[in-house]
């Protein structure tokens, strides 16, 4: 099986200017700041980096740590990918409430949703969601937090998109996955952005290297020979593009189609190199 890197260009709200030693430095919008990257091994550039704000990572193996703010920074601002605008903020999660090296990805299910039925598991606050509309979609979005959805709904109305057919669901990912496939419904292309770990409203407990092989298989119950496309994005470095994407040829068996697999990287302005971000495997009709 071979392997394909996809890769997020910079845009007009976003860009990678410099990365290394650990770190990288990023535009969003006006918003310069600095992240830790373990990916980074290199050095940077230039050590010239004037940011707004620097995460600086807990102690703990917890993910946990805090925004440190050289300038006032607002509590969100406004950032545009095409007709499609959402907010960005500096979340507790080290992120800015969005995830910019999935834009190749959008693009791509953009190409194959003109009056399409797709379901967006885990799907935050909505960005790819409004994409997909935008496209054409008929979406159905789903998030077992309650702010990311009601986050995604107030990207909707500073799109200007509350006309769009989007249901926002505040349920458990695999759940809503299990009772759709009992409901015997079936979606045109399904998008699956599952975190390493995570609860759901009651407090279910997701894990990505025990649930994701049964949720998997139950997204690719909702797809038949009329269906579309099925993306999935990993982000646990212990995972291998290999083995997901050997899970997902086999899942599809039946359904025909091809099976890409490999990893997503952005490309950093300085000098072009390419930042690994995560891994992929995605299914499709053609």
């Amino acid at each position: 099986m071979d392997l394909t890197t996809i890769v997020a260009e910079p845009w007009d709200d976003f860009g990678l200017i410099d990365c290394g030693n650990g770190r990288k430095y990023e535009r969003y919008g006006p918003v310069r700041v600095v992240r830790p990257e373990p990916q980074a091994m290199w050095a940077p550039a230039s050590g010239d980096w004037d940011p707004d704000a620097t995460f600086v990572p807990g102690s703990d193996d917890d993910g946990g740590g805090r925004w440190v703010q050289h300038r006032p920074v607002p509590p969100s601002w406004e950032l545009a990918r095409g007709e499609v605008r959402f907010n960005a903020s500096l979340t507790p999660f080290r992120h800015l409430g969005f995830f910019p090296d999935m834009a190749p990805q959008w693009d791509w299910m953009r190409s194959r949703s003109a009056d399409a039925e797709v379901l967006n598991l885990f799907g935050y606050t909505g960005v790819g969601t409004l994409l997909l509309s935008e496209a054409g979609a008929r979406m159905v979005h789903v998030d077992a937090s309650k702010k990311s959805v009601e986050g995604g709904r107030a990207n909707t109305a500073l799109s200007g998109m509350t006309d769009r057919p989007i249901r926002w669901i505040v349920d458990d990912a695999a759940k809503f996955t299990a009772r759709e496939v009992r409901r015997v419904r079936r979606y045109d292309g399904i998008l699956l952005d599952p975190p390493k770990f995570g609860r759901g409203p009651e407090g279910e407990m997701w894990r990505l290297e025990e649930h994701l092989a049964p949720l998997l298989a139950d997204c690719v119950r909702l797809l038949d020979g009329e269906s579309r496309f099925l993306v999935l994005t990993v982000y646990a470095v212990r995972m291998s593009a290999l083995a997901i994407g050997e899970l997902l040829v086999q899942l599809t068996s039946t359904l025909g189609g091809t099976v890409e697999v490999g990893e997503m990287a952005v490309r950093e302005e300085a000098r072009g190199l390419l930042l690994p971000t995560a891994i992929f495997a995605r299914w499709s009709r053609d």
